[in-house]
């Protein structure tokens, strides 16, 4: 089923470039557009829609702020930014959003976007539970890109940061520890001490080492503090029942 997208603009050229590259995407049927967030919000209010292609920084209600109108949607519509400022990726991350481009955007970038964005739409809405698999904004060679949470398989704090591990790389991204345990809790990840937080699937071993104990991810010893100990083990036994999330 093809995806019908409101873009959301308010430079009228960049509208045209955007509407005129979701119209030649094979996932996408209905393009609309509207030229601010008032002519947005009516749009919305008349018709539904799958996906929201939406710039942030616009006169009135800016897109972060439409973003969260959206988001008390009995069926909220998938969010993709499209803007020329790399600094709010980590709100939209906050705020859910399928994908985050930055202008001009190119024909593939915008086609990944759009595939993003279906599997989001396509996911059972679960206000409480986070979608099949939350994304998080990260940069790569200059470019902001949407990292799955399913590529992670364990996170390291920097202070205000945090590294995400994937299994041909890492990513110092400007996300709290805290906020990724608490959000990514329900996806088979726990705090194993106040600086590592693991997917439950990637631990090959945990063991009484001479300083306490240790899970080893990856061939590489993790501490286990003593407070984790505990509910580190529960998890394990229950994921050994239920199988791995």
């Amino acid at each position: 089923m093809k995806l019908r997208v409101l873009a959301v603009d308010d430079e009228p050229l960049q509208l045209d470039e955007l509407a005129y590259l979701l119209r030649g995407d094979a996932g996408v049927g209905e393009v609309v557009t509207a030229g601010d967030t008032t002519e947005a919000l009516r749009q919305l209010r008349d018709r539904g829609f799958d996906v929201v292609f939406l710039d942030i920084r616009m006169p009135g209600l800016d897109g972060m702020e439409l973003a969260r109108v959206l988001g008390r949607f009995a069926s909220p519509p998938a969010v993709v930014f499209v803007t020329a400022h790399d600094d709010r990726a980590v709100d939209a991350f906050d705020l859910g959003a399928a994908d985050y481009l930055l202008k001009p955007v190119r024909a593939d970038r915008l086609a990944e976007a759009v595939r993003r964005a279906a599997r989001v739409k396509a996911a059972p809405q679960h206000r409480e539970e986070p979608v099949a698999d939350d994304v998080i904004p990260v940069e790569l060679a200059g470019t902001t890109r949407m990292l799955p949470r399913s590529a992670v398989r364990w996170v390291e704090a920097h202070g205000d940061y945090a590294r995400l591990h994937t299994s041909d790389g890492n990513h110092l991204v400007r996300v709290p520890l805290s906020l990724l345990a608490e959000r990514w809790a329900d996806a088979g990840f726990v705090r194993i001490h106040r600086s590592y937080l693991v997917a439950l699937r990637v631990i090959a071993e945990l063991r009484l080492g001479s300083s306490g104990y240790v899970v080893v991810v990856d061939g590489r010893e993790l501490p286990v503090s003593r407070r984790h100990t505990r509910e580190l083990k529960d998890r394990l036994v229950r994921a050994a029942k239920t199988g791995w999330r």
